[in-house]
């Protein structure tokens, strides 16, 4: 287990898991499970050349979850003393005596616990020092203003490293862990002056510090989105077609994922029950689960419940094959989990060989959006609006920057109207995809 940093060793936090399970059990509980964490990190920003913050943050802390039967109490601590521990332990019994009976409660089935842990690469500890970080953001933050004489101000430049690391452990036998790394560097930049004023922004978040955008490319292309949106117009209400770029079509995967999620599901909160075996998106889109991608953001041997995550096709040719539940909303609609407590893992949905500009020319007229405002989803009827910024497109090109738009339309028909899906993967974060193409949407402007 590596050290760098960390207040605890990986024996260290074991050990605490442990001691809780064994109170646990003293106490009576039928079931136990914990999970103990720690992490720290640092992050600055610089704007306009100077100094603006400098954090530091280091936290730990205890979750624990046990069982009287089918009932259920939690508790947790940042405290990781021996009285603390038995307290919180204490606490979840208490709150378990007083919660009524869920016949779904419980640990994950033994079978479906993760008993191999592979090496994923997710641990790249880069702890820059004060100076070298701050630096590192003045070069970023410099390389916008040198980009466009038309960068009049700036909301600054961060550089973030995080890391942590946690042992998950249960009355059944399971007790595993890792240790993580997160390293970002982010610039935002103002284009114009007066009333004409434009803001944007751009960044990279990896495991690894080797392998971050170079912070004067981020600060670049930070200027030259900000300095094409000066003169942004509305546009006459409309219906054509609607270019999601790829950084934001990542939201529409999240749409997706949310909709096909247990919680929604089993409250009946999602256009999406009972959609399993049926067409949701275009023939031509498959949409993969692959949670053992090295380096990769939302890689895990195993989801919250300790259940082993494994590569699987979610749509396969348009239909969709699963849903992604944990053992608690499995047990609810009377299915089996997919391992996706606390969420999916590297969602990867097929594309096309089209780059960003073929797909602007596929498109040939319609709206580039750059930008989306707003949280206007109703999953329950699938139904989709929220303001949104961007780009006219004329004759496959850009023509000029649209703001103060509305964009519309029903999630079900906008998955099942994708054109095609560009070859300009986003892969920042535990979604990738790149730029979606949807063949009409409702324009709402002057």
């Amino acid at each position: 287990m590596p050290s760098q940093g960390f207040s605890f060793s990986r024996d260290q936090l074991t050990g605490i898991a442990g001691r809780i399970l064994d109170h646990a059990r003293t106490l009576g509980a039928s079931a136990c499970e914990t999970d103990v964490s720690e992490g720290f990190g640092q992050s600055v920003t610089v704007r306009k050349g100077e100094t603006d913050t400098i954090e530091y943050n280091r936290d730990k802390g205890v979750g624990v979850t046990v069982y009287l039967g089918q009932k259920r109490g939690h508790a947790s601590t940042s405290d990781f003393s021996d009285e603390a521990l038995r307290a919180a332990v204490e606490a979840a019994v208490q709150i378990a005596r007083f919660t009524a009976d869920d016949p779904c409660a419980g640990l994950a089935d033994p079978e479906l616990l993760a008993t191999e842990i592979p090496d994923l690469d997710l641990f790249h500890p880069w702890a820059p020092a004060v100076e070298e970080a701050l630096e590192l953001a003045r070069r970023c933050e410099q390389a916008a203003f040198d980009t466009s004489s038309k960068i009049s101000n700036s909301e600054g430049a961060s550089v973030s490293s995080q890391q942590s690391h946690f042992i998950s452990a249960n009355s059944l036998g399971f007790c595993a862990g890792y240790a993580t790394t997160r390293h970002s560097v982010s610039c935002s930049v103002i284009a114009g002056h007066g009333d004409g004023m434009q803001r944007d922004d751009w960044y990279d978040s990896r495991r690894d510090a080797r392998d971050l955008q170079a912070a004067e490319e981020i600060g670049a292309t930070a200027a030259r989105r900000a300095e094409a949106r000066l003169g942004a117009q509305r546009i006459a209400t409309c219906e054509v077609p609607v270019l999601f770029e790829a950084p934001l079509a990542v939201s529409l995967l999240g749409n997706f994922v949310h909709a096909a999620s247990g919680g929604a599901l089993y409250r009946r909160a999602s256009f999406l029950v009972d959609g399993l075996g049926k067409p949701l998106f275009a023939p031509h889109v498959s949409i993969d689960e692959r949670p053992h991608l090295p380096k990769a953001s939302g890689s895990a041997p195993f989801d919250s419940d300790g259940v082993a995550t494994r590569d699987r096709r979610v749509v396969a040719g348009g239909v969709l094959e699963g849903y992604f539940l944990s053992c608690y909303s499995a047990r609810k609609l009377g299915m089996q989990t997919t391992g996706n407590a606390g969420g999916s893992h590297n969602l990867t949905i097929s594309h096309g060989e089209r780059d960003f500009d073929q797909m602007l020319a596929l498109m040939d007229r319609g709206l580039l959006v750059t930008e989306l405002l707003g949280q206007g989803v109703n999953y329950v009827t699938g139904d989709y609006s929220r303001g949104a910024a961007g780009f006219w497109v004329e004759n496959g090109r850009i023509s000029h920057p649209v703001e103060e738009i509305t964009i519309a339309g029903d999630l079900a028909a906008m998955f099942r109207d994708i054109v095609e899906i560009g070859a300009d993967v986003w892969d920042r974060g535990a979604k990738h995809t790149g730029s979606i193409l949807i063949e009409r949407m409702k324009i709402a402007g002057s």
